[in-house]
């Protein structure tokens, strides 16, 4: 294994998909795995020990869900950098939503392409935050209606700037950093710094958080069209 490969854990219940995920990852030369969990309890443990980059974590897992088992990771100490792509068979259900608020930078349907796996495994380790491509922004607007997640948008935002905050909301709308230096006319170079500096405010583990952030203090605001 090299410096540069992704190191991925895989957490799933049925062995033949642990296999088969193992079998997958690991044929790509940029991607290695470097344990496998058929429990939430021990995803967590071999989590913990071996400080993979990603986590591919089954939603519905013995013993402890993976739900459960993402809160656990993302909170512990010195795993800021950990992240977990949830695995799910239903790309609209609440355990979507509870995935995100315990930390997940996404989530795929197990159905996804094998290309776009792997793909999405990268896109995770680099810090950017993934959804599935069946899930529209009514996941979001869904997400950020429920009571529990309202938060005061003046003490959270307080710390940033009106740039920052324009960028926060074009993250937030699904903007990459290119469509976004393209947009406020920067370079790729300051929006980076920028969204640097909001993921340091916001205590955000990544760009997933980032949106998450920016619906629930209400700087955007979902559209009608958005749950319907």
């Amino acid at each position: 294994m090299t410096r540069d490969q992704v190191r991925v854990l895989v957490a799933d219940d049925q062995a033949l998909l642990r296999g088969s995920f193992r079998v997958l990852v690991d044929s790509d030369p940029g991607l290695k795995v470097v344990g496998e969990a058929d429990t939430g309890v021990t995803a967590v443990d071999m989590a913990l020990r071996t400080r993979p980059d990603v986590v591919l974590m089954d939603v519905r897992m013995p013993e402890m869900d993976g739900i459960e088992a993402t809160r656990r990771i993302c909170a512990a100490p010195g795993a800021k950098d950990i992240r977990v792509l949830m695995l799910t068979m239903f790309d609209l259900d609440d355990y979507v939503y509870a995935a995100l608020r315990g930390g997940a930078s996404g989530f795929l349907l197990k159905d996804t392409p094998p290309g776009e796996l792997l793909a999405a495994i990268r896109v995770v380790a680099s810090g950017e935050g993934l959804l599935a491509p069946s899930v529209t922004r009514r996941l979001i607007a869904e997400f950020v209606r429920t009571p529990e997640s309202a938060r005061p948008p003046g003490r959270v935002l307080a710390g940033t700037t009106e740039r920052e905050r324009e960028v926060l909301t074009l993250i937030a709308r699904g903007l990459s950093n290119a469509e976004i230096a393209a947009w406020l006319h920067l370079s790729p170079a300051t929006v980076k710094t920028h969204v640097g500096h909001l993921l340091r405010k916001l205590e955000a583990r990544d760009r997933a958080q980032l949106v998450i952030v920016a619906y629930e203090t209400g700087l955007v605001a979902a559209s009608p069209e958005a749950g319907a």
